[in-house]
């Protein structure tokens, strides 16, 4: 099996393990507050970065598949020759925002956080942690961003 089918697997594997926590967490959520009548303090706050990292590792990997929302008309009414730049050039632009924005960005504000020590009100957790999943995310679409343009550079057509 290629790195690349590897990478998309474990990204599979790790995007269903984190939605099985989200989905517990909130059943728990609903069952202390409902059933037990004593809700629990630290489950809203485990959702909502446990969101946090499902969106963002889904992006991720939506992007890798290219299954994406676009906005094609200018691609499917383009002939050939120009599709195949068109598409490069899109993938640069993505390349080049993942890495400036989320990749740098998110460096930036995971530095901050470490250095100003936040840390989330009820699990205590440092935001750090919970935000490292951007720039994660910006080196994850920047890979899946060099492969297709290396796949499509490839491609004779």
């Amino acid at each position: 099996m290629r790195f690349h089918e590897k990478f998309n697997k474990s990204l599979e594997v790790m995007l269903v393990a984190l939605m099985s926590i989200l989905v517990l967490d909130v059943l728990w959520q609903v069952a202390s507050r409902y059933i037990l009548n004593s809700p629990s303090s630290f489950t809203d706050e485990l959702a909502g970065y446990l969101l946090i990292w499902v969106s963002l590792l889904g992006a991720a990997y939506v992007a890798g598949r290219k299954e994406h929302l676009a906005i094609d008309l200018l691609l499917r009414k383009s002939p050939p020759e120009r599709q195949k730049k068109l598409m490069i050039s899109i993938e640069i632009i993505i390349l080049l925002f993942a890495l400036l924005v989320m990749v740098v960005g998110g460096v930036w504000l995971v530095y901050t956080r470490f250095i100003l020590d936040v840390k989330s009100a009820a699990l205590q957790l440092p935001l750090g942690y919970v935000y490292v999943v951007l720039p994660l995310s910006g080196l994850i679409i920047s890979y899946y961003s060099v492969y297709h343009i290396v796949q499509l550079i490839q491609k004779k057509a």
